[in-house]
């Protein structure tokens, strides 16, 4: 493993503070540790530091000891010895960690390094002439399935291309950074094939009468009833003689015939059963929240932890747009809503409310101040 040491004295700055947001979020998470542990917060405490001024430095080394009550040697340990801190100033507008791991070399990585070589520094851990560029090369960053691939700040760009790599840099340089979707470079979702799906293209939809489906959700529901262990092995059987509940002429002569009467004098049980059969509930239930027009910039209900792009397009179907409006749910509008989205216990279980009336206060930094993270 290479020597990592601390920057020169000349790039180091005088002293270091948590901005007010941040400090917040650092007590919080200090608090999440019990007495006497809380020198367990070091490497999240670190990880803020280095995304608040993109490096570690000596001083936020000192604060965060001070924060933590450690000396000074233990933390600058603990620094030195991850990979992840950047103990040198980076660029200020992306530090560019392209992987040279296997896949990603014999996928051509090293000549993503050659572009970064010719269009930041020469060297890994140097910046450009403007200081808003630097690269280095790292070791496998988990997208092997999609290689060559390099990652700036927490997001991956995959399926590189020199030429696409270079159109990146341009674009970080030009401080637009944003405007770059993460994710795989080509025609393909994630890790599926390039071009899109190429099996089970065709969805079929079997039609089936209200009278048949009751009849499967019957049999359904019985053959899901779980089985206790000491009866896995037994046949499964109505007849008397396997009742173990009613005497047998062996034990008992006398008896057995009137158990055998009362068995059959015992109404047949019945065939088919009421079954309420499950499906989204009635969009004219009175229990549906208030839906309202799609307002020209609906919030980003994906920032509530439970809610993905499907859900998100699930309540906007609905009539539900804003975080005012899941956050002014009740209860029996929450049951509508859970029981729509077919995610029984969801609403509930991720406090979708808290999250809502939280994000709908102050957006973000609201919802760092009062869970301690950002949302997702």
């Amino acid at each position: 493993m290479s020597v990592r040491r601390l920057a020169e004295d000349q790039f180091q700055p005088a002293a270091f503070a948590f901005n007010d947001e941040n400090a917040v979020w650092a007590e919080k998470t200090i608090k999440k540790y019990p007495a006497g542990r809380q020198q367990s917060a070091v490497i999240p405490l670190l990880m803020r530091a280095q995304e608040q001024d993109g490096w570690v430095t000596r001083a936020a080394i000192e604060k965060v000891a001070d924060m933590l009550d450690m000396a000074y040697i233990r933390v600058l340990e603990v620094a030195t010895f991850y990979t992840q801190f950047q103990l040198n100033p980076v660029g200020t507008r992306a530090h560019i960690q392209v992987c040279g791991t296997t896949p990603c070399m014999l996928r051509g990585s090293e000549s993503l390094m050659a572009v970064c070589k010719s269009k930041i520094h020469g060297h890994p851990f140097e910046r450009n002439a403007e200081g808003t560029l630097s690269w280095e090369e790292v070791e496998c960053l988990g997208a092997c399935v999609n290689a060559p691939m390099v990652m700036i700040g927490k997001d991956t760009y995959e399926d590189l291309t020199p030429e696409r790599l270079g159109e990146i840099i341009d674009t970080f340089e030009a401080g637009n950074g944003a405007s770059i979707t993460p994710g795989p470079q080509i025609n393909r979702h994630f890790s599926s094939p390039e071009g899109g799906p190429t099996t089970l293209t065709e969805e079929k939809v079997k039609k089936v009468s209200a009278k048949r489906a009751v009849e499967e959700a019957v049999t359904a529901t019985v053959d899901a009833a779980p089985v206790p262990p000491s009866e896995a092995a037994r046949a499964k059987s109505t007849d008397a003689e396997t009742n173990a509940a009613l005497k047998t002429p062996v034990t008992a002569p006398k008896s057995a015939a009137k158990n055998v009467k009362a068995v059959e004098e015992q109404p047949a049980p019945a065939t088919t059963a009421l079954v309420q059969t499950v499906g989204k509930p009635s969009l004219t239930d009175k229990n549906r929240p208030a839906s309202i027009e799609k307002p020209a910039t609906p919030d980003d209900l994906k920032m509530i932890t439970g809610v993905g792009p499907k859900i998100e397009a699930t309540l906007h179907e609905i009539g539900i747009f804003t975080f005012a409006q899941v956050a002014g749910w009740k209860k029996a509008e929450r049951e509508w809503v859970d029981g729509y989205l077919n995610f029984k216990g969801r609403i509930e279980r991720d406090d979708w409310v808290k999250q809502a009336k939280t994000l709908a206060k102050g957006g973000e930094a609201e919802y760092v101040k009062v869970f301690g993270k950002k949302p997702r």
